[in-house]
């Protein structure tokens, strides 16, 4: 694992979750207090400074690990960006199908957030355990995401419905679920008996569809770095800015038609890169360039080639 001389693997720990948590407390606590669905420009506002501060950061890995580890964690948050996009497809789909007004859906993420860093955070664990300790598991992930990659090709967004699902029907089952939103209180008193609010619902729908792109992510990411801090910083960079990532592609998501294509690619190369390692060595360098080029070319043919008419939809 990387380490700064003198300072210790706990401390850079510690440093670094506390510093997540003071970003946290600045965005709820400080600039988003208010109730409301925020506009496509301050989205966008709120991305570009997500997105500086998570560069800032790979500059400070550049100068004190040096520029290979610089481009590992480059590579890891471009990648978890990247297939954080898909997750935010899906979040658009719970928050359509359980009408959730936008000016609740900020508490939401940010809840979302926080239970995704703590499950970021085990799987993380888990998986340089895994590495360290079974060279073959790399063949194991791999096949993983060459599978996960093919099923994504034909995966329809569209035909998911929460309600549906055995999570949702389990809930109310053992509980009792309240449409009152009260003022956006997740846990209610309604007729003297303790029930939770479709709000809670929704997060639980949100951090459970989350745990399942983080068995395709996190894999994705041990094929970049195997390096437990770098693995972890860039996968958290790459989730905080998600909130308001969201509210940019709730309104432009129908032009990301071709979106799905790349990113399957992406999964598929960077599975046979896995498995292929010791026969085929591909260097970091141009592991990212296909990343980024793969990208650019899917958004590049979404916007020229792509629907004539776009949607605009608020969330």
């Amino acid at each position: 694992m990387v380490s700064i001389p003198g300072v210790s693997p706990l401390i850079m720990w510690i440093g670094f979750i506390a510093l997540v948590f003071v970003f946290l407390f600045l965005d709820l606590g400080l600039f988003n207090k208010k109730k409301h669905a925020p506009s496509i420009k301050e989205a966008l506002i709120w991305t570009g400074i997500w997105i500086s501060m998570s560069l800032l950061f790979n500059i400070f890995i550049w100068t004190q690990f040096g520029g290979h580890v610089g481009l590992q964690f480059l590579g890891g948050y471009l990648l978890e960006k990247a297939l954080s996009v898909d997750n935010i497809f899906v979040i658009f789909l719970i928050f359509t199908h359980f009408k959730i007004p936008g000016k609740y859906q900020h508490k939401i993420l940010f809840w979302g957030i926080i239970g995704a860093l703590f499950m970021r955070g085990i799987l993380i664990g888990a998986g340089t355990a895994l590495v360290s300790r079974f060279d073959w598991i790399f063949y194991l992930f791999g096949a993983f995401l060459i599978y996960s990659g093919i099923k994504m090709i034909f995966k329809k967004d569209e035909e998911f419905d929460p309600h549906d699902s055995k999570l949702v029907q389990f809930i109310h089952k053992i509980v009792p679920v309240s449409k009152d939103y009260k003022d956006g209180r997740m846990c209610i008193i309604d007729k003297g008996k303790f029930a939770i609010t479709i709000l809670l619902v929704t997060l639980i729908v949100i951090e459970v569809s989350d745990l399942l792109f983080a068995f395709d992510s996190i894999p994705a990411i041990f094929g970049i770095t195997t390096d437990p801090f770098i693995v972890f910083t860039s996968n958290i960079f790459a989730i905080l800015g998600l909130r308001s990532l969201y509210f940019v592609i709730a309104q432009i998501h129908d032009i990301f038609v071709y979106l799905n294509y790349g990113l399957s690619f992406i999964l598929i190369f960077i599975g046979a890169k896995m498995i292929l390692e010791n026969f085929i060595h591909i260097s970091l360098a141009i592991s990212l360039g296909v990343v980024f080029l793969t990208l650019a070319i899917s958004m590049i043919a979404s916007i020229t080639l792509g629907p004539s008419k776009k949607k605009t939809i608020k969330p």
